[in-house]
């Protein structure tokens, strides 16, 4: 954590640098993480290929980019009731499976804009 007072250029070094370190934990920790990262790597090309426009491949592209955001998130959420404790308590039980439904929801969603932009591509295409 930066010390009390940095500000500047300063402290958007060092939230740059803590930051990277959120990216490296989630690696390194989170199975789900790796495989959403993979799924982005993978998907991303084919957003720019299938896209018909600029906006539509905005929108594939930032859907992905939500999961993953959704995934840090739950992450930590996760990593916090942990390290309270090793309790079954019905309230952190509560927040994970909250952080689940909100990773859920992220994903279901890119799926209807992946197929709101593609299916009719799709269709067209099949038309000739």
């Amino acid at each position: 954590m930066a010390k009390p007072g940095t500000t500047g250029i300063k402290r958007i070094i060092k939230a740059f640098g803590f930051a990277w370190l959120g990216y490296i934990a989630a690696f390194k920790h989170e199975a789900a993480f790796r495989q959403e990262l993979l799924a982005v790597i993978v998907m991303t090309p084919l957003a720019i290929i299938l896209a018909p426009g600029w906006l539509e491949m905005a929108m594939l592209i930032g859907s992905l980019f939500l999961v993953v955001i959704v995934e840090l998130l739950n992450s930590a959420i996760e990593a916090v009731v942990d390290r309270v404790g090793d309790d079954y308590h019905h309230l952190a039980g509560r927040a994970k499976d909250m952080g689940a439904a909100a990773v859920l929801t992220s994903i279901l969603s890119a799926c209807a804009v992946w197929g709101i932009i593609l299916i009719p591509e799709f269709i067209h295409y099949l038309k000739g």
